[in-house]
């Protein structure tokens, strides 16, 4: 499956960038970078939270993504580093992402973005 061009903002890729993981230089790499005033509300960024729905079992979970020393699994709060992670960021309200996953591919939709940094004026999350 191709995947699709992401949006981030210039904050989170420049952090981003030091964390370095292979997958993620992918992800930076096909980014679009923009101005955090700019970024779309309905886009997950770092330390948004939101809505995902498993097309598979349709249980609906409520997450965080955040920067690795914030990594709460008790709290659903979701390393960068963690390839879920690292296949959310960027993506938008109705998008689905699929990764390969142990027991198969995972495919998820992004329901609801409940919490977004940049949308609610906190520009250096």
């Amino acid at each position: 499956m191709a995947r699709k061009p992401i949006i981030i903002t210039r904050y989170d890729k420049r952090r981003l960038e030091s964390l370095v993981s292979d997958e993620l230089k992918a992800e930076l790499k096909r980014a679009r970078v923009v101005e955090p005033k700019e970024i779309p509300p309905d886009v997950i960024t770092m330390n948004s939270r939101f809505k995902l729905k498993d097309l598979d079992s349709n249980e609906i979970s409520e997450y965080t993504l955040v920067f690795p020393e914030d990594e709460d699994i008790y709290s659903n709060k979701i390393s960068i580093y963690a390839p879920m992670g690292v296949a959310l960021i960027g993506y938008r309200v109705g998008d689905v992402i699929e990764w390969p996953a142990p027991r198969g591919t995972l495919r998820i939709q992004v329901l609801e973005i409940l919490y977004q940094p940049e949308a609610a004026g906190d520009f250096n999350l």
